[in-house]
């Protein structure tokens, strides 16, 4: 997963810097090279404070203040009066002073002091308004006029209606100079609220008949035109986008009511599926637009349900069995206006599909397995009725494609594992499965209950299990993403859950709503009190509980949200808030990647991070990944394992998976249970900027001394410990290092349990002989890089920390894949990668982009038809859109290369050497085992020659040339990009067919 150092909401005040950020990415328009006058001195006696209290709503305002230089008033500063509506002023006497700083407060205790920071107030009129200081008189115009006032007898007037739309500013001055005539005294005159999103001022021209205008916020932005100043003529007017609209009509004015309903949705037919029902309609039409639709639901021990639904489907599930609903939909526009009820859509539910038998991991040697990565959620949609977009669902802009980020599931994953196969990949890592709980949590690593398979990726007769046991038939692995360093915030179930209280304020409704006793989250159902799945409404209260723990309960915190919500504190979970105990939660704030908070502090307070060194923490950890044991996975990646001390993984959590697989599997199986920890460490260093304790392959090793018995004492001696030694006294291994030409049987007697992602090749993938020259450097300080897990992207990065999906291009990409395929570590590609899907789009934006426009896209239409394949990168038959997918040139690239691997024993599982070797990316492998002799001499791109290799005949897997070697040597021209030669001693010759790149 992600790191990532934004906080939403880490602090309250936060939320407010944010927005301000954002604003000024809009206001920081050109300047104003024509203009003849310069902002006002502060030169002024006095300064008239203006402060915006609509936003506070305060009961008294006081200006609590200091003129520059000199002493501050007494707490709470002086009372502030009327001005005009939604403003409060001020006018202090400043003596000689050019300004003064200032906070405000409400005379009870509560503060706006910027953030933490005084304002810093010049002379003169002042406004301060949601943090954004500015220079004008909001109840009145400021400057002199320059020309006679509107109204005059014979004078000409323009009236100039201003949109603030795209600058966002709070006010508004226009600074103007009629034809032939002198320019106002900067800032300008003040303009007025007209209506949403505009401003308005009329001023007299005298005999002019037109001007030249610049407008500015007050406070030093300009929007002039990109230096050209508006020429605005008599009349009215308006300047929106630098557009000057002349005899334009008044924006402001109120269009006639929208009275006019939306058309009856027609074809409305309900499908049932096991316990699950799918709803579709058409759209309906309006004068106007439809917002939204209203669907009720009759039938069952529950009533009448009415559920919103933003698009022309709505899908359920969990119904009760043999039970007949009745369906209607509604239309309703944005002016409320309703549509009659459509006609009866009827369908009647099946019974719940049998429990599946539980499985058992398949148990072989995982380096035989190349990996194929999907985010479940966004792979495949096998089943509509378990498709839910969220409280971010329209925010985001997938309500709009209708492409809601719970959309693949199991049954997808299940109806395409012949793609896979036919792909040649026979081991498949899923993100996490655990029932989340987050905003947009469709990704799985907000983790709520543990020990329940989130229900969105669920459907009658595709359960988790099904798709273990149906991947498991084909021989295919599942590896499961798995999170023990965080929950979500809101706790985990069973374990620990936060209650968070606040006041109770209607702007929240969208996301808190009433409580609900009949109602538990589970992510799926749809509540019938507020029509919502995404939220348990069991946690917003009007009164603070008795026994409350949280600090300053119930407060404004004076920060608003980005729609302009005030928010309280309390009313989000944070390590600092005293809602979690420390038993179960870390109490801090990570503040340095690379320090020992890495390890005990929240990331992110969307991420709460679990104490990991309490026993409860541990208990209910290795009890809930038991279970995932016990289905039969065949192995964990480990998300955010480097937040985690190396001491609580070697003492509770590896042991603990390793008794666990052998106690229900076997010690064969448990030796073969493929772990693989992410260990995040962005730099191209062989050690993470020196610290060990944050480098990928110190993970690997087991402790070499004893530590106290309590294990966050013991995670503080071995940290300081380990850093004292440094990185020129770690452990180092020759198991992943042929011996000349002779394989040894490596040695892991002290092998943590760990295996890790090659996070140093997954840096440098910018081009592969960069990744192949960093991977082998850490060759040496890794257990058994052999099992090191090898990517050039994934759902979180590109290679070098971009933040986009791989664009290398097509020949970049097949070279990468010949390194991966041949050196040593397991081979791993991303959803999509082989047909350079989203390639160059963001991996992740959140809620604020669509998902369609990322690299995390819905994968499924690729994949829409049918395909067959009962051999490992064999397609028996094709049709429709995966057929034409499966002819792309990265595919067959793939699938020739899983061939190759596949027949080349020393390619799964070999160790390696450049011993004698010249070429820029060439090595030699062999694995011996038993009556399995397995040498092989690669080079990718380049060519290559050899020097004290074993006589014999060699054999290449790509073109079939045959050399037979007497001298101990054997050279290879140039393959080209993404090409290479496999020579193997008494190999099989050519395998596979020619295609796109190996030929």
């Amino acid at each position: 997963m992600k790191r990532t150092p934004h906080r939403l909401l880490r602090r309250p005040l936060a939320a407010a810097t944010a927005a301000a950020a954002v604003l000024g990415l809009f206001t920081a328009l050109p300047g104003t090279p024509d203009l003849d006058a310069k902002p006002v001195a502060a030169a002024d006696t006095s300064t008239t404070v203006f402060y915006y209290t609509k936003t506070k709503n305060w009961a008294a305002y006081n200006l609590h203040y200091a003129p520059d230089g000199g002493s501050w008033t007494t707490v709470p500063g002086v009372a502030m009066e009327a001005a005009c509506a939604d403003w409060v002023k001020k006018t202090v006497s400043l003596g000689t002073a050019a300004g003064l700083k200032a906070t405000f407060n409400n005379g009870s205790g509560v503060w706006d002091n910027n953030a933490g920071k005084n304002y810093d107030l010049g002379s003169g009129n002042v406004t301060v308004k949601d943090g954004v200081v500015a220079h004008s008189d909001p109840c009145a115009g400021t400057g002199p006029d320059p020309s006679p006032s509107p109204g005059d007898d014979g004078a000409n007037t323009a009236s100039v209606y201003y949109s603030t739309a795209t600058v966002g500013w709070t006010t508004t001055n226009l600074h103007y100079q009629p034809a032939g005539g002198s320019w106002t005294t900067v800032p300008g005159v003040g303009m007025e609220p007209a209506c949403t999103g505009w401003v308005k001022k009329t001023v007299g021209l005298g005999t002019a008949t037109s001007m030249q205008a610049v407008f500015n916020n007050g406070n030093g932005i300009w929007d002039n035109n990109n230096g050209g100043n508006y020429t605005i003529p008599a009349g009215v007017s308006t300047v929106k986008d630098r557009t000057v609209a002349k005899d334009a009509k008044d924006p402001c004015v109120a269009e006639p009511p929208d009275t006019e309903a939306p058309t009856v949705p027609t074809e409305v037919t309900a499908k049932a599926d096991g316990v699950a029902v799918i709803l579709t309609w058409e759209p309906s039409s309006d004068n106007k637009k439809v917002t939204k639709y209203q669907v009720t639901r009759t039938g069952g021990t529950k009533g009448s349900v009415v559920t919103d639904v933003s698009s022309t489907v709505l899908s359920e599930s969990n119904l009760e069995e043999k039970t007949a609903y009745t369906y209607t939909v509604k239309a309703v526009d944005a002016a409320g206006n309703t549509s009659a009820a459509s006609a009866d859509a009827k369908a009647t539910t099946g019974v719940r599909p049998p429990t599946a038998a539980q499985g058992k991991p398949l148990g072989t040697d995982p380096r035989k397995d190349p990996i194929y990565f999907v985010l479940t959620a966004r792979f495949n949609d096998g089943d509509a009725s378990n498709n839910r977009g969220g409280s971010q669902d329209v925010k985001s802009g997938n309500a709009a494609n209708n492409d809601p980020m719970f959309r693949g599931d199991f049954k997808g994953l299940v109806n395409k594992l012949d793609y896979i196969k036919g792909l040649g990949f026979s081991a498949i890592w899923i993100t996490p499965v655990v029932l989340n709980r987050s905003d947009y949590d469709y990704h799985g690593y907000h983790g709520y209950d543990f020990y329940k398979v989130d229900p969105r990726l669920e459907s009658a007769g595709a359960s988790y299990q099904d798709l273990i046991n149906a991947a498991h038939a084909k021989g295919v692995k599942i590896y499961q993403d798995v999170v023990y360093n965080h929950s979500s915030r809101w706790g985990a179930k069973g374990l620990f859950t936060p209650t968070v209280y606040g006041v109770r304020d209607s702007q929240w409704s969208w996301y808190y709503d009433e409580k609900n006793e009949g109602f538990e989250y589970d992510g799926l159902t749809i509540d019938p009190k507020s029509g919502k799945s995404y939220y348990n409404g069991d946690l917003w209260s009007t009164a603070e509980p008795a026994g409350n723990t949280c600090l300053n309960w119930g407060k404004a915190t004076g920060a608003t949200s980005p729609e302009g919500y005030k928010i309280y504190n309390c009313q989000w979970p944070n390590p600092t808030s005293g809602m979690f105990p420390k038993e179960y939660y870390h109490n801090c704030w990570l503040g340095n990647w690379e320090g020992e908070d890495s390890r005990s502090c929240w990331l992110h307070d969307d991420l709460a991070d679990f104490n990991t060194e309490s026993a409860p923490v541990q208990n209910y950890l290795i009890g809930a990944y038991n279970k995932y044991i016990d289905m039969g996975v065949d192995g964990f990646r480990i998300d955010t394992a480097v937040h985690i001390p190396r001491t609580t993984w070697n003492r509770r959590f590896l042991p603990a998976i390793q008794e666990r697989v052998t106690q229900q599997f076997g010690a064969e199986a448990a030796k073969n249970f493929l772990v693989f920890g992410e260990v995040g460490a962005f730099v191209n260093d062989k050690w993470n900027r020196g610290s060990v304790n944050h480098s990928a392959q110190f993970f690997t090793w087991k402790e070499r001394k004893e530590y106290a018995a309590d294990d966050a004492k013991a995670a503080l001696e071995m940290y300081d410990y380990e850093q004292q030694l440094g990185t020129g006294a770690q452990p180092t291994s020759d198991n992943a290092f042929l011996n000349g030409n002779t394989y040894h049987v490596p040695d892991h007697s002290k092998f943590s349990g760990m295996n890790i992602i090659d996070m140093r090749m997954h840096m440098n993938f910018g081009d592969a002989t960069n990744a192949y020259n960093n991977g082998k450097d850490s060759d040496d300080s890794t257990n058994d890089a052999t099992y090191n897990v090898v990517y050039v992207d994934s759902h979180d990065y590109g290679p070098n920390k971009s933040s986009e999906r791989y664009t290398g291009g097509t020949d970049a990409w097949a070279e990468n894949m010949a390194l991966m395929w041949t050196f040593r570590g397991i081979p791993t590609l991303y959803y999509g990668s082989e047909i350079e899907f989203q390639a160059g789009k963001k991996i992740d934006c959140g809620p604020t982009c669509p998902l369609a426009t990322t690299g995390r896209a819905y994968y499924g239409d690729h994949l829409a038809g049918n395909v067959t394949s009962s051999e490992f990168s064999k397609v028996d038959s094709a049709s429709g859109e995966v057929a034409s997918t499966l002819a792309k040139p990265l595919v067959k690239h793939v699938q020739r290369l899983n061939e190759i691997r596949r027949a080349v024993p020393a390619l799964q599982m070999g160790q390696y050497s450049t011993e004698g070797i010249t070429g820029q990316m060439a090595y030699k492998r062999r694995y011996t085992s038993g009556a399995t002799d397995s040498f092989a001499l690669v080079t990718v791109t380049g060519g290559a020659s050899y020097t004290g290799i074993p006589n014999g005949t060699y054999k290449d897997a790509v073109t079939g040339d045959t050399r037979v070697v007497t001298d101990g040597k054997l050279t290879v021209a140039a393959p080209g990009k993404g090409n290479m030669r496999v020579y193997v001693l008494n190999g099989p010759g050519m395998i596979g067919t020619a295609g796109p790149y190996l030929k």
